[in-house]
């Protein structure tokens, strides 16, 4: 076995990370050959019936036990596989295979293909609908061949799972306090597999794609959730600092500084099943609430009592803290099939964020305005809403003109409403030199790190050949985010931060420093922040600030973070 020290790259699920040697997981069955003399097609129905019934009540046990050990939000996903095990076109499908002459594991492989392969491409929630196919198919098969289940609850202790993808199922199973961590060939941070990380606190790092299937069996590796890297034979230095990394106490209440400044520690929310575990992490509320995932997997949009419904919950969940509301945010790298978006030479500078609410699909927007408007008045927290990819003045008051519309409109019609703080997510550099004109009309302006560092370097982290540009620490990001903060404090807006750099506790000084009112991240790491805002001195903070926003340099800005 060689030694070599190699990284993969993928995206980290879980800023968290583990050691340990390597188990592979392949939970497809072999399908049995072919019967020469054909099959008895009554036999091979009523296997198929029982085994519908066996995956029914395996389904049902999952289910309560990644109730008890995930959360009740990501065990719902076993409901949606109870529906695709009983679902009739799927299952007319099967029998038809049987009466062309398969055997009941054969016909069933067939009948899921079509189905797969339709979601197989896609973006997002349809391709894990694919994943969740799989996983029902896989079930089916294993049940019908007699086949035995790997035991991912039973894998010797400082194991890290390799697998191709993880299902929802097989995630479950696995023990933190057993399990290093894992990495898969597919996947995305919005994967069930990367939600169910996230919410059990292990490290994981998903899309590493086919450069993982090489890693050997019995390999010693480390899992890096938080750089999204795979690394191979780890340096002992390396080994030595994931062992020894730490996690803070759960902290329910707000906090401040050491010098008695509050800052408030928020979560970012891409799905509704992500709630809870922020609760849990002791976030103040919610800083990003994506509402993309309330209009992915499904064939048409969600009408305006099912998205308010959704938003009143969320806002029960934080009767003292506030939600903000980033309205729907497609275009770029997210897209949804029935919206009918455009192909663009570039769709991360076209049509997208509030261009397209503003746009192509304004009914949505007032349905969505409608919905939130209304949960306003009716959640127990405070509802804020967010415009995305906001560039120039004229769209922010197109926007806010909208909401005065709707608003109108309830009013006319009877209906309870409030009006929520309304702000704008900074993301480009425009928004960030026009900062003070936005803060003159809106509440709250909040960082988008994420894409604002893409804009401001000219270089997506996405892009292998230029990733190392895209980087928030670089004094041109840290210049841009000092002067919204300045802006929006003038104009007597709170300025916060949802991209990932919020959520980095090596830099929560510096953001301190730097002014920010509020941070919200993966809930994950929201222990981590709070703890080092309790220990922070905010003239010490500034002072740092001050040096990293002057320096020329990453290096300098790093050299001056670590000397603090």
């Amino acid at each position: 076995m060689s030694t070599e020290r190699q990284v993969l790259s993928g995206t980290g699920a879980t800023p968290r990370a583990g050691v340990g040697t390597v188990v592979w997981y392949d939970p497809e069955t072999e399908l049995p050959d072919l019967p020469a003399d054909g099959v008895d097609e009554a036999a091979e129905r009523e296997r198929f019936e029982a085994a519908r019934e066996t995956a029914e009540a395996e389904l049902e046990r999952e289910r309560e036990r990644t109730a008890e050990r995930v959360g009740e939000a990501e065990a719902a996903v076993f409901d949606a596989h109870v529906q695709f095990v009983n679902d009739p076109t799927i299952a007319d499908a099967v029998e038809a295979a049987i009466d062309d002459g398969l055997p009941a594991p054969n016909a069933v492989h067939e009948a899921f293909a079509d189905h797969i392969e339709q979601f197989e491409g896609m973006d997002g929630r349809m391709a894990e609908r694919a994943d969740d196919l799989r996983d029902v198919r896989d079930r089916l098969v294993r049940i019908l061949t007699d086949g035995d289940r790997v035991d991912l609850a039973a894998l010797p202790e400082g194991a890290v799972v390799l697998a191709e993808r993880l299902t929802p199922s097989d995630t479950a199973q696995l023990n933190p306090e057993r399990v290093a961590g894992f990495a898969t060939a597919t996947g995305g941070r919005t994967s069930h597999a990367a939600i169910f990380a996230r919410s059990l606190a292990l490290p994981a790092v998903v899309g590493v794609g086919d450069a993982l299937l090489d890693v050997p069996d019995d390999a010693d590796v480390l899992v890096d959730g938080d750089a999204g890297e795979l690394v191979v034979n780890p340096t002992d230095e390396e080994r030595e600092a994931a062992r020894t990394e730490e996690t803070a106490e759960v902290r329910p209440d707000p906090i401040s500084t050491a010098d008695g400044k509050a800052i408030e520690v928020a979560a970012n929310v891409g799905q509704h099943a992500e709630v809870e575990p922020a609760v849990e992490r002791g976030a103040d509320g919610i800083g990003l609430y994506r509402t993309e995932f309330l209009f992915l997997d499904r064939e048409s949009p969600p009408d305006e009592d099912e998205q308010f419904e959704t938003i009143v919950e969320a806002l029960d969940a934080f009767p003292e803290g506030r939600v903000v509301v980033r309205t729907l945010d497609v275009g770029g790298d997210k897209g949804v099939p029935y919206l009918d978006l455009p192909e663009e030479e570039n769709p991360f500078l076209g049509e997208r964020g509030i261009r397209r609410s503003l746009g192509p699909d304004a009914d949505l927007f007032e349905t969505q305005l409608r919905a939130l408007l209304r949960a306003a008045a009716a959640g127990d927290g405070d509802l804020a809403v967010m415009f995305p990819l906001v560039a120039t003045v004229e769209e922010l008051a197109a926007a806010l003109e909208r909401v005065d519309e709707v608003a109108a409109d309830l009013e006319a019609e009877g209906v309870d409403y409030a009006r929520p703080e309304l702000g704008v997510m900074i993301e480009t550099p425009s928004a960030a030199f026009v900062a003070d004109e936005f803060a003159e009309r809106v509440d709250f302006l909040s960082i988008g790190t994420n894409d604002l560092a893409q804009y401001v370097m000219a270089a997506a982290r996405e892009n292998d050949r230029v990733a190392d540009l895209h980087d928030p620490l670089h004094p041109g990001v840290l210049r841009a985010i000092h002067h919204t903060v300045q802006a929006g404090h003038e104009g007597d807006a709170w300025v916060g931060m949802c991209g990932e750099m919020a959520g980095d506790p090596e830099v929560t000084e510096l953001l301190v420093g730097l002014g920010l009112d509020e941070l919200s991240m993966s809930a994950v790491t929201i222990p981590d922040v709070k703890a080092n805002v309790e220990t922070t001195d905010t003239d010490a903070a500034a002072d740092l600030a001050a040096d990293a926003r002057a320096a020329d340099t990453r290096t300098k800005v790093l050299d001056r973070i670590h000397r603090s």
